[in-house]
């Protein structure tokens, strides 16, 4: 039985639409405050795992996803049950796709599977109440973003810049109460990241990212191909908006008929770009950009960042966190939240009509001791 109030130790998981693997992190709240940081780890896909990842990206649920669902549910309870003294797991799942324009969103895999092998309660399926109720479904982080600004102790508004396999900002004002507040919070996803570059990288080179931003740096930016990219409906659309992996495909086309360095180069200085022009949408200029996710590790592109933008930008690192386990923290933050009522998302997070709780909680029918493991690979 979960404590209905106090700080308890939540266990979060994420696997981003970089389909890199599983990063899994324990936070300890309350569900309001953070009151500290616990044990992280990661488990990578290997090269056959995002084969059968990328295969079933775009579907919505169907009988045919059943091996795709068991790599997931397998992988996150291999992860997790390395973990001791959880009282509560949020487990996103893996987005295989994401249509807000017609409320639909679809992240594959079963909590209650997972509930079963751990003896754990499970939070899962965050997104399909915000969109019930006409909000985007993502992000979902900025109610995180919200409780680390208090923790930082932020005095003037400040933004979080979540670069994975898309992008998203989340701009705080850290003077208001609660998340949920009117002008407390705005967030939306900004373009593209890591999952355009990522995909040439495997294309051309097998490889799975742009190490260091070498390729993107050794490159020249096609213009042309930026000025077509910015029509895009997406940037003149007001916040709160959100975006499917693939939203861009047409860029990443565009960028495939260019040898490969000035392809990386210029799917990096997209991604620089779109962060740009989101910037005008923020009540009030942020006094720093903290970026977390993948891009952060990528010098090309911070150095496009910091160009494009008049503010100071740096890693999450330079705040005191883990830029590669805030997607976790934060679906261990909500999940502590969704066991006790708390609201997850809000009109200036995802457009959604009213504050809402999202999240389904599975507990423990058929307890499995994690040594008998069914689940196979």
């Amino acid at each position: 039985m979960l404590k209905k109030t106090g700080t308890i130790a939540a266990l979060g998981a994420m696997s981003g639409t970089s389909l890199d693997g599983v990063d899994a992190a324990m936070v300890h709240t309350d569900g309001h405050v953070i009151t500290g940081f616990g044990e992280t780890a990661y488990r990578p896909y290997s090269t056959s795992e995002v084969a059968l990842l990328k295969a079933a990206l775009g579907q919505w649920p169907n009988d045919n996803l059943a091996s795709t669902a068991e790599l997931i549910e397998t992988v996150h309870a291999q992860l997790l049950s390395g973990f001791d003294g959880a009282d509560v797991i949020g487990f996103h799942g893996q987005t295989l796709a994401h249509d807000p324009e017609n409320a639909r969103t679809h992240q594959c895999g079963d909590g209650q599977v997972l509930a079963d092998v751990l003896n754990v309660p499970v939070v899962w399926d965050f997104r399909s109440a915000d969109m019930t109720l006409g909000g985007q479904g993502a992000p979902l982080a900025p109610f995180y973003h919200f409780a680390l600004a208090k923790w930082m102790k932020a005095e003037a508004p400040i933004a979080f810049l979540n670069l994975g396999g898309v992008g998203n900002l989340t701009w705080i004002d850290p003077a208001k109460t609660v998340p949920e507040s009117l002008g407390a919070l705005l967030a939306f996803d900004t373009g593209p990241a890591n999952a355009p570059i990522n995909d040439l990288m495997m294309q051309r080179l097998d490889q799975s990212f742009d190490d260091d931003g070498a390729m993107a740096a050794g490159g020249a930016v096609d213009e042309q191909i930026i000025a077509d990219f910015l029509t895009h409906p997406h940037f003149s659309r007001m916040p709160p908006k959100s975006l499917d992996r693939d939203a861009f495909s047409g860029l990443s086309l565009a960028a495939s008929k260019l040898a490969t360095a000035d392809a990386a180069a210029t799917l990096t200085a997209a991604v620089a770009i779109s962060v740009s022009q989101a910037m005008s949408f923020c009540p009030t200029a942020p006094t720093k950009v903290l970026v977390t996710g993948g891009g952060r590790k990528n010098p090309t592109l911070m150095k496009m960042l910091a160009a494009g933008l008049d503010m100071r930008v740096g890693p999450v690192e330079d705040a005191g966190l883990d830029g590669d386990m805030l997607e976790a923290q934060a679906f261990a933050y909500l999940a502590v939240r969704v066991a006790r009522g708390l609201p997850t998302s809000c009109e200036g997070t995802t457009g959604v009509r009213a504050a809402v709780s999202g999240g389904t909680i599975s507990r423990p029918f058929r307890p499995v001791a994690t040594n008998n493991l069914t689940l196979k690979l």
